[in-house]
């Protein structure tokens, strides 16, 4: 058990942004990892060009590198927002029309994992309004995500960092969860567990693990405090992600932690070189 036991990979919107884009699947391949995920790269636009899509296509396939997540349009992440699909007017459109784009470019580069970032509350707009669009909007991402055979994830923030974010507790995310699996009937939407963010808001981890590892279908992790990387804050990383695993969670654990003030490559002396190509 331990770190060199799981199945890892690296978020390459949070870890190697001193290099553009394209440049990054290389860095992460040379540090010894073969799988990647992404948050929605092109935050202007949910509608790139072709041409965008099919230069990270072969950007991921040059170096033999896996996009095994991907999130659909979040609007400016990183920035100010958390998500486009409960956002009325021009955001959950935006939202809309990036649906089959992203899902035909996961289905493109084989990635079976699609994160639905729910998104802010908005002054002025009723939350049980914004959350009845969340529903109608999950409910497409779901039917999308089934037809090139992923899953739908939902994930908890922090209210710390993410005051405005309604999703910030476990149950809170599981209850969205249940509810487009009910409507769907398809089964594919997944909880999305970060360890960080949770730990952010108190909750008591071993527990969500027990409660909800049936029900996870991707999980990230950084350390708390200062969201760096495993051994730099005070979260016993590895005996939670070794709780994880005897709770029968077998997918793959997500890097999404903050450097520091040392270049990207760097960040990984915690885990053995032998433990990063994905398995």
């Amino acid at each position: 058990m331990g770190y060199p036991d799981q199945r890892f990979d690296v978020n390459l919107s949070i870890l190697f942004t001193e290099l553009p884009l394209l440049e990054r699947p290389a860095a992460a391949a040379a540090a010894g990892f073969t799988a990647v995920e992404l948050w929605w790269p092109w935050i202007e636009t949910p509608t790139p060009p072709q041409a965008e899509l099919d230069a990270l296509k072969k950007a991921l396939d040059d170096v033999g590198t896996q996009l095994v997540g991907l999130n659909f349009y979040a609007g400016q992440l990183p920035g100010p927002d958390r998500g486009a699909l409960s956002v009325p007017g021009t955001e959950s459109d935006r939202f809309r029309a990036n649906i089959e784009v992203a899902a035909d470019f996961a289905a493109s580069v084989g990635c079976t994992a699609l994160n639905a970032l729910y998104g802010n509350r908005v002054e002025g707009a009723d939350p049980q309004v914004q959350d009845a669009l969340a529903l109608e909007n999950l409910v497409l991402a779901a039917r999308a995500a089934d037809r090139v055979g992923a899953i739908l994830l939902v994930e908890t923030l922090n209210k710390p960092e993410s005051p405005l974010y309604p999703l910030v507790s476990a149950p809170a995310a599981i209850e969205v969860v249940d509810k487009v699996n009910a409507a769907t009937g398809l089964g594919n939407a997944k909880f999305l567990l970060d360890l960080y963010h949770l730990s952010m808001n108190g909750e008591d981890l071993s527990q969500v693990i027990k409660a909800y590892a049936a029900k996870t279908g991707h999980v990230q992790i950084a350390d708390n405090p200062g969201r760096g990387a495993p051994g730099t804050g005070s979260l016993p990383l590895e005996q939670l992600l070794d709780e994880l695993k005897d709770a029968g969670y077998a997918g793959r654990v997500g890097l999404e932690y903050k450097p520091g003030d040392r270049p990207s490559a760097e960040s990984f002396d915690w885990l053995p070189a032998s433990a990063r190509a994905a398995r």
